[in-house]
């Protein structure tokens, strides 16, 4: 009897070890996920931003495109700021470095920054369609002529998604407040449950602006789609004739943003399906679902101009610009 009880407990012992050490790998796994999101996404979107500054200021025209994607860029940043650097320090285990005031600010400019991120890729979707449109189009007219007639759009998205995230500033503490008053944790923040008054004033804003600009970032990239068909079409006409053609650099551009625009649904819509699924289920997947959905809110921001570099050739022309630069000044110091 005793030698099966002690075949057991060895059992108990070894499940527990094995339990611990998988614990142990798989928070290192998130460690590291988070820490290589948060670090690639902030270079990523700093060298785009450098980059487009140097198209932005280099160049004679002053392009829509670029000051649009200058601003993604910064988004984004703001996100992996304020999402990724948090949750990166919080899977290392260093809790309640965040006070109540900081937990607000936080993920305020998150919140914020989010909703900045949808505006901002529905205007390049929209202006990307206009700019490749043909001149009989009607859409031709609303033509930005000037970059700086985009200013005005940014002030607006700004404006709007402060106003739509001042919720959360109720609705988000520290983790030094009684848990026994709180919903849910992200290991820095709880989040309280927010009155029904407050939801429902600022829930149909929020579901209105997403639909909003969404539903002109799906028109506008379906429009750029069936431009792009069209193209095509006369390519291959082009081909079989056996004539020269290369293809416009706001074709390619185009291309770049519906890639873009497809890495956005991507992200959104599967951020979307675990956040319906966090509300419907109380299991114990919960607390995996929820890793998933935060790394999901930094996908995007973290891929996205990771698309640019590999897409837009203009990049990598321009860091080899600035490199000879920097060699042709290093050298003239060497010689005097």
């Amino acid at each position: 009897m005793s030698c099966i009880t002690d075949a057991f407990f060895k059992m108990y012992l070894h499940l527990i070890l094995y339990t611990r050490k998988e614990e142990m790998v798989l928070k290192f796994i998130k460690k590291t996920i988070f820490l290589f999101m948060t670090v690639l996404g902030i270079l990523g979107n700093m060298s785009v931003s450098v980059n487009y500054n140097f198209s932005w200021w280099g160049a004679p025209e002053k392009k829509p495109i670029h000051l649009i994607l200058i601003h993604l860029g910064f988004t984004n940043i703001i996100i992996l700021l304020a999402k990724g650097l948090p949750r990166t320090i919080a899977a290392f285990g260093l809790r309640n470095f965040l006070d109540d005031l900081g937990c607000k600010i936080i993920i305020y400019l998150e919140r914020v920054a989010r909703g900045l991120s949808i505006c901002t890729s529905s205007l390049l979707t929209v202006v990307q369609a206009i700019i490749i449109s043909s001149r009989e189009s009607g859409w031709r007219t609303l033509r930005p002529k000037s970059a700086w007639h985009i200013l005005p759009f940014f002030s607006l998205f700004w404006i709007l998604n402060c106003l739509i995230g001042l919720d959360i500033i109720h609705s988000t503490t520290n983790t030094r407040m009684n848990e026994s008053q709180l919903m849910s944790d992200d290991s820095y923040c709880y989040f309280i449950l927010p009155s029904q008054k407050i939801k429902w004033i600022f829930l149909p804003l929020t579901v209105l602006r997403d639909a909003v600009f969404q539903g002109a970032m799906g028109g506008a990239s379906g429009y750029m789609v069936l431009l792009l068909h069209k193209h095509h079409q006369h390519v291959l006409y082009l081909q079989n004739s056996k004539l020269l053609y290369r293809t416009p650099p706001e074709l390619r551009a185009a291309q770049s943003v519906l890639l873009l625009m497809l890495c956005f649904v991507f992200f959104y819509w599967t951020d979307c399906v675990c956040s319906l699924f966090l509300i419907l289920s109380s299991g114990d997947n919960t607390s995996t679902v929820n890793t998933l959905r935060e790394l999901l809110t930094l996908g995007y921001a973290t891929f996205s101009p990771l698309v640019l570099i590999h897409r837009d050739g203009l990049l990598v022309e321009c860091w080899h610009a600035q490199w000879q630069k920097l060699r042709k000044c290093l050298s003239r110091l060497y010689v005097q």
